[in-house]
């Protein structure tokens, strides 16, 4: 072949393959800009703005005063993750480095409303799957409420979540913003608890088990609810520490996280004698001038029931009247009004006076307890009722199970003339009282042996005398009732209980103090509830 022949060959061969080089570059171009242009378009568009979410603050907890119970504190973060204290995040911000700002819950008075305003913790999957907010569902990586009011009130405190749309660069780094929704913070929750009192009832309670309830008696206002042992919220939050929540989840004998107020549910011993004492006289079964012997011990064939006095000191009282038997919290006495009064009517009078159902606080965990009857008896141990289930029901023994809120609301209704109030914890909702239509002069006999309880011979005067009343008359004074519940699972402990009102003619304080497997009511729960008593008065009753 001749070479201008071969040359010739070479030049349309290369440039076919240029032509055909260029068409394909070509066709990549027209698919890439007509064809799928607009496709390519977004997705640059899509690598160039981002959408970021906004978190909603959350809604604060405050007490009747004001006092901040739960609120958000800022907190600042490197662009690598680094939490850095206020004073540097504020320094380096204000040098206009990129900082990251997240607002975490901080429970200013910690330990000591810890089971009122409970904690914040990550969503998990049950929770995603069976209850969400409609105004801001939940979603993976979600803090939400866990006890306390952050649960009971999640949808109301969490807010909705906003939205801003931001440039960024090939790195990923914000260059700026170019639009934005603003969240809607949640709505602030007022509380009826009075936060002093709050705090010292705290103090009075820490490092022992057990629970105080302070009510108004007038409306069912919670002014203080402590249990103890608690937890400090801000461990889950802005202190955040994997080993002080692990300790908690771990503590089985202390069980922190259990609310004793309102889920934990004691037999209660003698502070549910002024039940069975107004049931049997509206009942008409007594009088005040029924009167009982006390010999010490009843003997019904092998089994005996006996006066504490009888069984601490092997002493008998005598001729007991209803005063007296309240005063000297006399068992003989009650066996007999029990016995009078019959089981039915003491379950049907206990469920009147709120025991045996949740009382409707709003607060999550809740008990209701139990109030045993005959009938109940048969049906769940299938067994017959006995002369002796009927002693042990009226002195508050047995099966008979009740929390410290019950009592409280309780202890109110005989405190203001028959009015039994729903406690109310949250300044917002409506108050709920019913009278139980007692009458004045039975509600007046009841309210005398417990002003006596409180007074020299009482079964708390040893403890209890020269509280912050005592210069005054009888019905300026305090009304009180001693309780020691025997536990009943052969460990010989018994629950410390001690209820008051104050003033008797005019009660606008009713206090319930519970030591679990603390002892004696009289020796243990009194003094406490003195000194809470004493506080109120300085604080909040003007100090007269």
């Amino acid at each position: 072949m001749k070479i201008e022949e071969r040359q010739e060959k070479i030049f349309w061969l290369g440039g076919g393959v240029l032509f055909l080089s260029f068409f394909l570059i070509w066709a990549r171009g027209f698919e890439l800009t007509v064809i799928k242009g607009n496709y390519f378009y977004q997705w640059a568009q899509e690598n160039r703005l981002r959408k970021l979410t906004i978190p909603a603050p959350r809604g604060r907890i405050t007490s009747r005063e004001g006092t901040v119970l739960a609120d958000n504190l800022p907190v600042y973060f490197s662009p690598q993750g680094e939490k850095l204290s206020r004073e540097e995040g504020l320094i380096r911000e204000a040098r206009g480095e990129e900082i990251k700002i997240r607002l975490q819950r901080r429970y200013p008075l910690g330990e000591a409303a810890a089971h009122l305003t409970g904690y914040l913790g990550e969503v998990t999957q049950e929770e995603i799957a069976q209850k969400s907010c409609p105004d801001s569902p939940y979603q993976p990586g979600d803090m939400v409420g866990k006890g306390g009011l952050e649960q009971e009130k999640d949808c109301f405190l969490r807010g909705k979540k906003g939205e801003k749309l931001v440039e960024v660069d090939a790195r990923g780094r914000i260059i700026r913003e170019i639009g934005r929704n603003p969240p809607q913070p949640g709505k602030e929750l007022k509380l009826t608890i009075a936060s002093r009192l709050q705090e010292f009832a705290w103090e009075k309670l820490k490092g022992k088990k057990g629970a105080i309830v302070v009510l108004d008696p007038q409306n069912g206002d919670i002014l203080a609810l402590v249990s103890s042992p608690s937890f400090n919220p801000n461990f889950f939050t802005w202190q955040r520490s994997e080993k002080k929540i692990a300790f908690y989840l771990n503590d089985k004998e202390g069980m922190p996280f259990l609310n004793r107020a309102i889920s934990g549910a004691y037999h209660p011993g003698s502070v549910f004698k002024p039940i069975v004492a107004v049931a049997a006289l509206e009942e008409k079964k007594i009088d005040a001038h029924f009167v009982v012997e006390d010999m010490g011990v009843i003997r019904i064939g092998k089994w005996e029931y006996s006066n504490w006095y009888w069984t601490d000191y092997g002493r008998t009282e005598g001729k007991v009247d209803l005063v007296k038997g309240i005063k000297r919290s006399n068992d003989i006495y009650f066996y007999r009004v029990g016995e009078k009064l019959g089981a039915e009517k003491i379950s049907l009078w206990a469920k009147k006076f709120g025991l045996g159902e949740k009382t409707g606080v709003t607060l999550p965990g809740e008990q209701a307890g139990l109030v045993p009857s005959p009938q109940w008896k048969l049906k769940a141990k299938g067994e017959p009722w006995f002369l002796g289930n009927t002693f042990h029901l009226a002195i508050g023994q047995g099966d008979l199970a009740v929390t410290p809120l019950q009592i409280a609301a309780a202890t109110a209704a005989i405190a203001n003339q028959g009015q039994w109030c729903r406690p109310r914890l949250l300044n917002s909702e409506p108050y709920q009282c019913h009278s139980l239509s007692l009458k004045e002069e039975n509600l007046a006999l009841v309210k005398r042996g417990m002003v006596e309880a409180c007074l020299p011979g009482g079964t708390a005067a040893s403890f209890f005398y020269y509280h912050p009343f005592s210069h005054l008359p009888p019905d300026k004074q305090i009304g009180c009732k001693t309780g020691t519940a025997e536990v009943g699972d052969g460990s010989g402990d018994t629950h410390a209980w001690f209820v008051l009102f104050a003033p008797v003619d005019n009660p606008q304080l009713v206090v319930v103090v519970f030591m679990e497997r603390g002892g004696s009511g009289a020796s243990v729960s009194a003094p406490i509830a003195k000194e809470i008593v004493r506080f109120w008065k300085e604080n909040y009753y003007g100090g007269n």
